[in-house]
């Protein structure tokens, strides 16, 4: 997939998913900003911003680091703001930032509830809006949002909590809606829905859980490629499980 002249945002970029994307755009040829809350070494689970921009460098890839914490309004402006005074430019934009706190509803906080909404939720859309404007501008764009199986799915295991549910059933939500109102733009809004991915934050929620037969984040990496490289106005308003995505690289290829 040749992503030569791209500029690429991917939120939740210095671990797990969010960074095997923001590697996957830059190896296609795309300049992408790497985006978190994470500029240094956390204690229990490792993975920073910097980090992902060096391994992106190594191979010759394009890359800037920009701290942005998805809830606060302010630093998405900022990431937007240094995006285009970098590379005068945003083609694709991924909302990949998350969090969770697995727990049953009757058991949960509602400042943990409220945070998962805030971030899963509010965070992508003020990063969609805040992207907006430049793509509406271009007349070109990808919103790439990932969501996740269990927006569609009950009885998932390992267990997410209904918080995390919720939030990502509203995602894909918002991923068809927006699709429709975005058309006339040309830009692309499609969400992808990964089952069960060996990162970081998985390994810190569950230490002891046996992840050997789950998908490699390097695979999400691919399909967010294969999404960023098609026809926006010929393919969007998509909730992308792994067997859909296979199937279009097979008619593809």
């Amino acid at each position: 997939m040749n992503l030569n002249g791209k500029v690429a945002i991917v939120t939740g970029a210095s671990r797990g998913i969010g960074k095997a994307i923001a590697i996957e755009l830059a190896i296609n040829g795309a300049a992408v900003v790497v985006a978190s809350r994470t500029q240094k070494q956390l204690k229990n689970i490792k993975g920073t911003i910097h980090q992902t921009v060096e391994e992106i460098k190594t191979f010759g890839g394009n890359a800037l680091a920009v701290e942005a914490k998805v809830t606060k309004a302010e630093t998405i402006e900022n990431m937007v703001q240094q995006t285009i005074e970098n590379f005068n430019r945003i083609d694709i934009l991924v909302n990949n930032a998350a969090t969770n706190h697995p727990a049953r509803f009757k058991d949960i906080a509602q400042n943990l509830w409220d945070k998962i909404m805030e971030t899963n939720l509010r965070g992508l859309v003020l990063c969609t809006r805040a992207v907006l404007p430049q793509m509406i501008k271009q007349k070109y764009g990808h919103i790439i949002n990932i969501s996740s199986v269990v927006a569609e799915k009950t009885g998932h295991k390992p267990f997410t909590g209904l918080a995390y549910d919720v939030s990502k059933a509203a995602v894909n939500r918002l991923t068809l809606g927006l699709s429709e109102e975005l058309k006339e733009y040309h830009i692309a809004v499609n969400a992808l829905m990964p089952d069960n991915t060996d990162t970081e934050g998985w390994a810190y929620l569950n230490p002891d859980l046996d992840r050997s037969g789950w998908a490699k984040p390097e695979t999400w990496g691919k399909y967010t490629v294969l999404v960023a490289a098609q026809t926006p106005n010929a393919f969007t308003g998509n909730l992308l499980t792994e067997d859909m995505l296979k199937a279009l690289i097979q008619k593809q290829f």
